[in-house]
Parts: structure tokens; C-alpha cells; sequence
């Protein structure tokens, strides 16, 4: 390829928007010399190359904007520590089928078990996938709405939660909320049902949400819309950080 025409093509990605290729022309067509790709196969390799640059810089962009706390994967858990709880489950929420159908998922079980790693692996899992994805605590969220509604803006707040295919809501019921708090929640739930999906984890039973939302009444509005269309694990099993508190205890008796 002349210079000049390896020049020219540079300019043109960089005006369709396609800087990977501006940048990798010389080494694509080095590529396609040591192949002897054809002039089709040659244009697949340009096009499936600058997909995946553009898809993973999509994928990082959206994990930028997505408020996790860290970044896990379903092959960072360990399901033998969890007897109790079916891989496959949790593994056909990875198919992300329920964020298709703009279902939800709840994962309920006590502190430590690994509810937010979950969690946080699905909303990765989605954000590869293409989906939009936001992670907030609910005490975070109800903080956030309330200071908002203080403020006159709570209708462009709500959007924050709103807007997101998949929304994470972490640590529901380590806190009681008032009334009026519980109806900020009722509102996300409500606007959000059959419209996105939500992953919420709790370590409380749907039994006890009642008190988790100081009133019956509500409560079971937001169990209503959220339950629907749900996918509930539950994870009984011991605690991880106890665990690794203990291994650590252990080590710390054997050096002294």
C-alpha cells in the first residue's frame, strides 16, 4: 500500500470516527499480507477488529460511569464455600435473561455471604452485554432523593435511577426508613417496573420489609411491582470475611 493511500484512508477513519483503524492500518495490512487475505476477508478483519475496540471502550466507559464499588466476576466466587447454593441459578442469571425481559433479581441472605459480589458480577456481566448499568446502597439512594426533593429537583434525581437498564440496589434493610423515605423507594420501584431490571440484595426476609419500610402497606406495594417478574436466590451459608478474619487470626497465633 502506498503512502499516500495509507494516508488518505488515516484521514478518512479519523473522520468516520474510527481512530483504532487510522491508528492500525499499516499493521492490518501487514495482517493481510502474511495471511494473503482476500479483499473480503481483509474487510472483515478491519471491521471485527475495530467492533471489539469500540464495544470494549463502551464496556469501560459504562463501568466508568456505573458507581461500582469494584469490578467482579462470577468466576471470582467461590460457590464451595456456599454448600447450599445452586451454581446454576446464579448462573442462568448470567445469561442475563431477566434483563431482556426487564425482570429483577434478589439476592437475600445474611451479611457476608457474597450478595454484592453477585450482584456486581451481573451488573458487569450486563454492561459487556451492552446495558446501561447504576450501583447505589439504598441508604445512598434514599440520602441522594431526599436532598433532592429538599432542593426542589427531585423529578431530574429520580432520572438517576430511572434511566439505567439494569440498577443495582445493595443493602436493603441494613437500615429502617421513615415513611416518607420508603415512598421515595416505592417511587423508583414503581416507575422502574417492567421498564428495566433491578438487583437488589437484602438480609432481610420479604417478611420482615414491613419493618424495613415502617409500613405494611407500602411495603407490600413495593413487593408487589418488585416480585412480579423476580428471580430470588438465597444464600445461607457462612461468611466469607469471617472466614478470611479467622484464616488471618490463625496465622497471626502461628507466627506469634
Amino acid at each position: 500500500m502506498s503512502e499516500l493511500v495509507s494516508t488518505r484512508i488515516r484521514t478518512t477513519a479519523g473522520k468516520l470516527g474510527l481512530p483504532h483503524l487510522a491508528e492500525t492500518i499499516n499493521e492490518y495490512t501487514r495482517r493481510a499480507d502474511e495471511a494473503k487475505l482476500g479483499y473480503l476477508d481483509f474487510l472483515d478483519l478491519v471491521l471485527s477488529e475495530e467492533l471489539a475496540v469500540r464495544d470494549d471502550r463502551r464496556f469501560r466507559q459504562g463501568l466508568r460511569l456505573s458507581r461500582l464499588p469494584h469490578h467482579k466476576t462470577l468466576d471470582e466466587y467461590d460457590f464451595s464455600f456456599q454448600p447450599d447454593l445452586d451454581p446454576r441459578k446464579v448462573k442462568d442469571l448470567a445469561t442475563l435473561s431477566f434483563v431482556e425481559a426487564r425482570a429483577n433479581a434478589a439476592l437475600l441472605g445474611p451479611p457476608g455471604v457474597g450478595k454484592t459480589h453477585i450482584a456486581i458480577a451481573l451488573a458487569v456481566a450486563a454492561c459487556r452485554a451492552g446495558y446501561s448499568i447504576y450501583f447505589t446502597s439504598l441508604d445512598d439512594m434514599v440520602r441522594n432523593l431526599k436532598a433532592a426533593e429538599a432542593a426542589g429537583r427531585l423529578t431530574s434525581k429520580l432520572g438517576t435511577y430511572l434511566r439505567p437498564s439494569v440498577l443495582v440496589v445493595d443493602e436493603v434493610g441494613y437500615q429502617p426508613l421513615e415513611r416518607a423515605e420508603a415512598n421515595l423507594v416505592f417511587q423508583v420501584i414503581s416507575k422502574r417496573y417492567v421498564k428495566g431490571s433491578i438487583i437488589l440484595t437484602s438480609n432481610k426476609a420479604f417478611s420482615e420489609w414491613g419493618q424495613v419500610f415502617g409500613d405494611e402497606v407500602l411495603a407490600t406495594a413495593i413487593l408487589d411491582r418488585l416480585l412480579h417478574h423476580c428471580e430470588v436466590v438465597a444464600i445461607n451459608g457462612p461468611s466469607y470475611r469471617l472466614k478470611n478474619r479467622l484464616k488471618a487470626i490463625e496465622r497471626e497465633t502461628q507466627v506469634a
